[in-house]
């Protein structure tokens, strides 16, 4: 059995992901050109009935969408669609154009993400419906989930029917997921139930994370022409990745301080304000005594936006070592996921980058 290293030299796997980047945007900016022509309104929406207004179509659609993208992000999700087809198999050149498929959608959760927590501070900036106000930035983040689907349609006579329907059929199924995955954590965080098991947690965090890297790499296999069980099996390690991914931002959440906290682009202890129960807090709430538990609840239920709450809520989460523990479990998860679908994978260099990817994701400092 294959064992993975504790540790991945993360140099190489960073440098590839930022040799990628700029044609991950490129890819994007066929899609959703920064100036709204003529020609692209046609691409996108087909020939007007009557006539098209070009300069809402810049200033509600294009520019909001920009203007979110160019703040960075790391663009994981799509330089894991290419891994996985180049580990399967698949034509990454015919392939490419579906890496705005998670890509854009993913940007669209974050908008509305940021709108029903109430967010401040996102990459660094304001968050969108700060800047261009709550109706733009709904619409701008809801069309994201939609967008993505023209590579597929503009793409169609190179796949044959029914590979095209078991890509939408996975598309819509994930979106389903994604929904219900965000709804449960914004019930908890509102404070309406305390006592979360850890299984929901990680179920939760699979739907909320998970779904999109699980969605990218099923899309991926089908399309290099890949079976069920290949399909299924990376659909799990993916969703694994997305899983630990997701425990590891809430990690860096309350670690990150100076720069390095400016290079993660969110508030400091976000999370405690928003009252999320993430899977520190449900750690700390079993092994905590009644004092500690009661006052991290409080601080928690309030949505404290004060420094020195969030410091004493984090001391509570530390006195009960649930980061290390946090830690430990996105670790077992991605260890036990790529186990399973390395089986499947003949060794290669691409099978060999697509490890050390996994790893990277969850073992990142910023």
């Amino acid at each position: 059995m294959e064992k993975s290293p504790i540790k991945i030299k993360s140099k190489g796997i960073i440098e590839y992901m930022e040799k990628l980047k700029p044609e991950i945007d490129e890819i994007i900016e066929k899609y959703i050109p920064k100036q709204a022509t003529e020609e692209w309104l046609e691409f996108t929406f087909g020939k007007p009935r009557y006539t098209y207004n070009q300069a809402a179509a810049q200033k509600a659609v294009i520019e909001p969408i920009w203007d979110f993208l160019e703040r960075g992000g790391k663009r994981w999700r799509p330089i894991l669609f290419l891994l996985i087809a180049e580990v399967v198999g698949g034509d990454k050149e015919k392939l490419k154009d579906f890496v705005i498929i998670p890509e854009i959608i993913h940007n669209g959760t974050i908008i509305i993400d940021d709108i029903e927590d109430q967010g401040e501070l996102r990459r660094g900036r304001p968050c969108l419906h700060k800047i261009f106000g709550v109706d733009i930035a709904i619409n701008a983040g809801n069309i994201m989930y939609f967008l993505p689907l023209l590579s597929l349609i503009k793409n169609k006579d190179k796949f044959e029917p029914e590979i095209l329907n078991r890509v939408y059929e996975i598309y819509i199924q994930e979106m389903v997921n994604l929904s219900f995955g965000q709804g449960t954590d914004i019930y908890w965080h509102k404070g309406e139930i305390n006592e979360i098991d850890e299984k929901e947690y990680l179920q939760m965090c699979a739907f909320k994370t998970g779904c999109l890297a699980r969605m990218t790499a099923k899309i991926a296999v089908i399309l290099s022409g890949g079976d069920d069980e290949l399909v299924e099996k990376l659909g799990r390690v993916t969703e694994a990745i997305g899983v630990g991914f997701q425990i590891q931002d809430d990690i860096l959440d309350i670690k990150l301080q100076g720069e390095e906290r400016e290079k993660f682009g969110k508030i400091f202890g976000n999370d405690i304000k928003e009252g999320k129960r993430t899977l520190m807090v449900i750690h700390t709430l079993e092994k905590a005594n009644e004092q500690d538990k009661k006052r991290l609840v409080e601080i928690l239920d309030i949505h404290a936006d004060n420094n020195d709450l969030k410091r004493e809520a984090i001391e509570i989460i530390n006195k009960y070592d649930s980061v290390n523990y946090a830690k430990k479990i996105a670790s077992q998860i991605i260890e036990e996921s790529w186990l399973e679908a390395s089986k499947l994978l003949t060794d290669s260099p691409a099978k060999n980058r697509l490890k050390e990817f996994v790893y990277y994701l969850i073992e990142r400092k910023v």
